[in-house]
């Protein structure tokens, strides 16, 4: 069985920007957490920021990608740059799952380091727009295969893909 990165806030652990978790009891994460497979990750926290922190989003009309270039930022709802920490813990995810030499991460949803799907526009207002986190973007990049809480079964599968393909 290969190691599975995890957002932490997933297994409850109370390290949201609100400083609560939202706990899983998903079977599979049941499995791997009884089997030993999960590493958890922070970014937020990894990149040296607080619990709990000012909700923050990717600025408007911008993306992961940008951040990442350079391009754009990770804004806190009180106008505070906080690229720099939502980069550096990226790094620090994509870090972890290359020592574990990890391939399948599972991740929160709408989190601007941590989203697969979906990520909020920038304003604030709670709308929800198709993109991804900082941290999705850089493991996806690293030939990760990302997926959300509301995908465990697709990432079972796709560990077991990966692990048929790696042999006895």
């Amino acid at each position: 069985m290969q190691y599975v990165l995890v957002s932490s806030c997933l297994l409850g652990n109370p390290v949201r920007y609100d400083g609560r978790g939202v706990s899983h009891d998903n079977p599979v994460l049941a499995r791997w957490r009884e089997e030993g497979w999960v590493v958890v990750v922070c970014p937020e926290m990894a990149g040296g920021m607080p619990v709990p922190r000012p909700p923050a989003e990717i600025e408007p009309a911008a993306d992961a990608a940008a951040v990442l270039a350079g391009r754009a930022r990770v804004v806190a709802v009180s106008g505070e740059d906080v690229t720099a920490p939502f980069v550096q813990g990226a790094q620090a995810a994509l870090a972890t799952a290359r020592k574990h030499a990890i391939g399948i991460a599972v991740l929160k949803e709408g989190s601007p380091s941590c989203g697969s799907g979906y990520v909020y526009d920038g304003y604030f207002a709670g709308r929800r727009q198709p993109g991804v986190g900082v941290t999705a973007e850089l493991l996806a990049r690293a030939g990760l295969r990302v997926f959300s809480e509301k995908q465990w079964q697709e990432a079972q599968d796709c560990l077991a893909r990966l692990e048929a393909a790696d042999g006895p």
